[in-house]
């Protein structure tokens, strides 16, 4: 990133995978089944990144999505700043996404979205990514949605009524191609608690502080660490 001419950077952890969601949700993603080995890496991937001179967010009570999020909305207050660029795959992170301004890249895939590119991809404004992960469910954080509510008529319901609660009990004045609505009715009307809580699960935290100025995550080349740190990465044994 910073060789491609980014000048503001800062970075997020998870400096552990449990957070105040696996409260609301008992079957919320944990760091059960992850490698130790790869656990082991973020602290010095952190000590690192400070010794490069990178801003960095661990996260414990929250996640690292959540640091993004409020990242993201600090800098968009800032009329300096021209556009954010969230960097990350996680589709929960397009809520964040706004116009042309507050844009998501995939670095994998190179592919950029902005607001346009949001509703291309999943039907829906950012502003209803929410409601849209509680009713299909996200696996990779551990939610499984409500039955029946799949991809298709969750982003066509949405696209006209935005959030659920704004969804009519009686389906048959809904005007939307959705397969079976009585169904998606019933369903939605007997888990609305539940779509509720997944849609908390879901909703990114905007407002940890994280820096009082977006000069706080301007690049000005590595510490005077570095190459001392350099030096010590170069006498470590990779496990076998």
């Amino acid at each position: 990133m910073i060789t491609a001419g980014a000048r503001y950077v800062g970075v997020a952890t998870d400096h552990v995978i449990e957070s105040f969601r696996n409260d609301l949700w008992p079957g919320y993603k944990t760091g059960e089944g992850i490698e130790p080995d790869l656990l082991a890496q973020f602290p010095l991937l952190e000590d690192a990144l400070r010794a490069l001179g990178v801003a960095v967010w661990p996260m414990i009570e929250f996640e690292a999505d959540d640091a993004l999020a409020s990242a993201a909305a600090a800098a968009a207050r800032d009329p300096r700043v021209e556009r954010v660029v969230i960097c990350t795959p996680d589709k929960d992170l397009a809520q964040c996404v706004s116009g042309t301004r507050v844009v998501q890249l995939n670095r994998r895939t190179r592919v950029t979205f902005d607001e346009a590119g949001v509703v291309r991809k999943f039907g829906v404004l950012p502003e209803s990514i929410p409601d849209y992960l509680a009713l299909v469910g996200d696996s990779a954080d551990g939610y499984p949605g409500l039955p029946g509510w799949g991809a298709k008529s969750s982003a066509a319901v949405l696209a006209r009524y935005r959030h659920f609660e704004a969804i009519p009990e009686d389906w048959r004045t809904w005007g939307v191609n959705a397969a079976s609505p009585a169904a998606l009715a019933q369903t939605l009307a007997q888990e609305r608690a539940t779509a509720f809580l997944f849609r908390d699960l879901a909703t990114l935290r905007t407002d940890i502080p994280l820096f009082d100025s977006v000069d706080r995550l301007q690049w000005e080349g590595p510490t005077d660490t570095f190459a001392e740190f350099s030096a010590q990465l170069k006498n470590v044994t990779p496990a076998n």
